[in-house]
């Protein structure tokens, strides 16, 4: 139990009562033994202003910011980590003197979840599909890793080509290249194989996005599967996806979000508590809690 001497973290969001971030980070504060508590806070989009400095003024140590907030919040922050500015969006508030400093570990749990099961991106030939915020993170991975090329696939491909332009000039070089979702037939051979990562909602419980329902993927041609050697789905709901099935069918290995999510909360969490790391055994017994919830 916390003391009155404890760090008060929480999330805001519209809505709030799904996130996993509770359950998750309390978790976290039990199995290291810090003096911690997160609670859940639902603010409405007209809102955030006011949540940011009343968070400040009960010296709430620290939040995570999710849909629909990530980047509404931006405005009222005392300043930005580097990351955050590059993706446009902010997931984790860190009180500073006179306000909150904003970052984003969307990016770095995404990269730690690779890691962790010995994805390479340096010299990759990459697919991206999606140009939308989380597709946003995945593309800074890809091309601050090293990544060869990535093509973006997205059905607007305007939205993809600004994607590319934003990427390759904060890098500096030609790395991202938009293309419309339709015409992924038109990708270069590759002789290893691509590197895919699926940054979209379609395939996810309760999704309906522009047609595509839950149980879908983005690409149904098993032609593109093929050509990949290795797909990453930041869908963790269901577990095991189409994008996925289609890519293991044609003989590719694959990664769901689950990890991803976990990691993108241990980065708030170590953080908010630099003095402490998590574990990977507590990472593990993380991801039980956490399918254990999901399975009801």
């Amino acid at each position: 139990m916390i003391s009155a001497k404890g760090r008060v973290c929480g999330v805001i969001a519209n809505p709030v009562e799904h996130s996993m971030s509770p359950l998750m980070q309390n978790f976290y504060g039990q199995e290291t033994g810090v003096d911690f508590a997160y609670v859940p806070f639902k603010v409405l989009e007209e809102d955030v202003e006011a949540a940011v400095a009343g968070a400040y003024a009960l010296n709430i140590w620290g939040l995570n910011v999710t849909v629909p907030h990530k980047q509404r919040v931006m405005p009222y922050l005392k300043e930005i980590d580097e990351d955050a500015k590059a993706i446009g969006a902010v997931n984790t508030l860190v009180r500073m003197d006179g306000g909150y400093k904003g970052y984003n570990t969307d990016a770095a749990g995404l990269l730690r979840a690779m890691q962790e099961e010995d994805i390479e991106i340096a010299g990759q030939d990459c697919i991206l599909i999606g140009a939308g915020g989380a597709a946003k993170a995945a593309a800074y991975v890809l091309a601050k890793e090293g990544a060869r090329i990535v093509y973006i696939l997205n059905r607007n491909v305007g939205r993809a080509e600004e994607l590319a332009r934003e990427m390759n000039e904060r890098f500096g070089r030609t790395v991202m290249h938009a293309m419309a979702l339709e015409e992924y037939n038109k990708l270069p051979y590759v002789k290893n194989g691509y590197l895919a990562v699926q940054a979209t909602s379609v395939g996810m419980h309760g999704a309906s996005v522009s047609g595509s329902q839950e149980g879908q993927a983005p690409i149904e041609d098993t032609y593109f599967y093929s050509m990949i050697h290795t797909g990453v789905d930041i869908i963790y709901t269901p577990m095991k996806t189409a994008f996925m099935s289609y890519v293991e069918a044609a003989g590719g290995r694959t990664m769901n979000g689950l990890t991803m999510l976990l990691y993108q909360g241990i980065e708030a969490f170590e953080t908010w508590n630099p003095e402490v790391k998590v574990s990977k055994e507590t990472v593990e017994k993380a991801k039980e809690l956490v399918m254990a919830r999901l399975r009801g």
